[in-house]
């Protein structure tokens, strides 16, 4: 299998390319370098943009602009085709969608409702695909994506993965320096006092290693606990999580935002998961590339989600669709609210869209496929 290793990619968030600069393309609105659009045209007329997203430290920034920063991993050689709701009318013809995992498209206990499954089978038989897209790494999301029976594409790892699950390869990947991870976390420290730290290792079989202190968010996730945080970078890292023993959530992020300047961009995507991540990259990323090797343009892509993380995929996408349960955060930026992930959120909606006897395809059908 050929790998090439990039270093210095000059790749985007929220546009599609492999290599390529962003540039404006006909009939939209310029890419900003955050996922988002200054203004985009939509069925309600022209909606603004902020200029920079809040929740990216990098605002903006190349991935690996001063060379060092991180390292891109392409597999040249796979071939993968593969009463809430109120704010949209009937909708075009969705040829993506971008679904979350946790607190969206999966329930407490980590199934997916008879409803909702259903309601995506049937979007697919329009010839719709589907693409999770979570904060998970792509090591935590092969046995799900198994039992949906997914053998297409996922985006992983908060968009610093673009996984194949037909072939079990990563297709892309960026990595988290080392250096610049221990930077950030000293000056978090330096504001907040002590952090406890765990780490995602990058590749298919990558573990997830917890310092003493830390405590795992969702407790049917495995990890490794490791003597001390020197052992946290035995090898290549994708991201890094970060608790504090009184901060909330949303302090500690606001914290980290402030100090780490371009050393990361910090996410907050879920209970107990703030997450260091390289600069530059977001949800929107992954889903950019994976969108591109489908064939699918943005303005056909529906995004559902719940968390602060998911606000440059809504950015990319041409409509965004935030849980009952949402952020507040993710809220303010959604073009509608839907029922909660309990309440089969996802289901209220694509039932909506992709009404029962529609077969008008818009495309080749399959999950990421």
């Amino acid at each position: 299998m050929a790998l090439i290793h990039v270093v210095g990619h000059t790749l985007r968030p929220g546009r599609a390319s492999w290599a390529e600069p962003a540039e404006d393309r006909p009939g939209r609105a310029p890419v900003d370098g955050t996922g988002s659009r200054a203004a985009r045209p939509t069925r309600r007329g022209t909606r603004p943009r902020p200029a920079a997203d809040p929740h990216q430290g990098c605002h903006g920034a190349h991935l690996g602009a001063d060379g060092t920063q991180v390292r891109a991993t392409r597999d040249e050689s796979a071939e993968s085709e593969g009463p809430y709701s109120l704010l949209m009318a009937p909708s075009p013809a969705y040829a993506l969608i971008a679904t979350d995992l946790d607190g969206t498209l999966l329930r407490g206990d980590d199934t997916v409702s008879e409803r909702t499954l259903s309601a995506l089978a049937r979007a697919a038989r329009t010839g719709a695909r589907h693409l999770v897209v979570t904060g998970r790494p792509a090591p935590r999301v092969r046995p799900l994506l198994a039992a949906l029976g997914c053998t297409g594409l996922a985006v992983c790892g908060q968009g610093a993965q673009v996984y194949d699950a037909g072939t079990g390869r990563l297709l892309w990947s960026v990595r988290l320096d080392r250096e610049q991870a221990e930077a950030a976390l000293g000056k978090i420290e330096a504001e907040v006092g002590q952090v406890y730290a765990a780490v995602d290792q990058d590749g298919v079989d990558g573990l997830t290693l917890i310092e003493p202190g830390y405590r795992m968010p969702h407790p049917t996730l495995p990890a490794v606990r490791v003597g001390r945080r020197d052992d946290l970078w035995a090898a290549p890292i994708s991201k890094v999580l970060l608790r504090h023993a009184t901060l909330s959530d949303d302090e500690l992020a606001a914290v980290a935002r402030s100090v780490v300047g371009t050393l990361a961009t910090v996410t907050m995507s879920g209970p107990g998961t703030v997450e260091l991540q390289p600069c530059g990259v977001t949800k929107a990323t992954g889903l950019a590339l994976a969108a591109e090797r489908l064939g699918v343009a943005a303005e056909r892509s529906l995004a559902f989600g719940d968390m602060p993380n998911d606000i440059p995929m809504f950015r990319w996408a041409a409509h965004g669709v935030a849980m009952a349960d949402a952020h507040p955060e993710l809220k303010a930026v959604a073009d509608e609210v839907t029922a909660s992930n309990e309440d089969d959120g996802i289901a209220v909606v694509l039932e909506r869209l992709f009404p029962a006897g529609r077969q008008d395809a818009v495309g080749p059908a399959g999950a990421g496929q």
